[in-house]
């Protein structure tokens, strides 16, 4: 399939090929929920933690005696009706929220939110893009001619300072390494910004 390739200017100079196994396949938005599930899940880390009655160090003394005292009858200081006491089904660190997906599964979620993009005309190829020095107001000003709707993903061949450098600061655009693309970013980006060299570099990842 083609597509329009432009210049900084944001003007076409040319057409650009894309793969069909990646640009032009069906759109499954239910694998697509399966792998932003998997991809919250897997970062999602278990700090909650409470100490259980084994846990806790006190002394083993009964503290007052059985009967005779009007109350009720305790025999330790830390239960957990008591102040600096144990916590009683409390969570624990030690749980698991890790889930699993075969790999044709998650490349064809990731393939599917491409095709998405290209298909509602949120995907733009550039052959280029080129800063003198990182300044975030030189990006500003290329990305202002853009006509992308309300936020944008840039994703780039390899690694480039000056361009992360200079979109850090705007708060509605992201850089990320053509290898780093994720359905996360996929979906809560509405415009994906390609360089020609980007489009290399995903088939030669997501393809081997």
């Amino acid at each position: 399939m083609e597509t329009k390739l432009l210049n900084q200017e944001w003007k076409e100079i040319w057409t650009i090929e894309l793969n069909d196994s990646i640009f032009s396949v069906p759109v499954d938005k239910w694998l697509m929920h399966r792998l932003l599930m998997l991809q919250l899940a897997n970062a999602r880390q278990s700090n909650a933690h409470t100490k259980t009655r084994w846990d806790r160090r006190w002394s083993t003394r009964k503290i007052y005696k059985q009967k005779g005292t009007g109350k009720a009858r305790a025999g330790s200081a830390r239960s957990p009706v008591r102040k600096k006491g144990w916590v009683g089904f409390g969570p624990k660190n030690t749980t698991n929220y890790t889930i699993s997906m075969n790999k044709k599964e998650r490349r064809l979620a990731l393939f599917s939110a491409l095709s998405s993009k290209l298909r509602t005309n949120s995907l733009i190829v550039v052959d280029s893009i080129s800063l003198a020095e990182i300044k975030t107001k030189s990006m500003v000003s290329i990305l202002s001619n853009l006509p992308y709707t309300k936020s944008l993903l840039l994703a780039i061949p390899g690694k480039d300072d000056v361009l992360q450098k200079s979109i850090s600061n705007i708060p509605y655009a992201k850089y990320t390494r053509a290898d780093y693309l994720n359905i996360a970013d996929l979906l809560k980006y509405d415009t994906l910004v390609l360089l020609k060299d980007s489009v290399k570099r995903i088939e030669e990842v997501f393809l081997k």
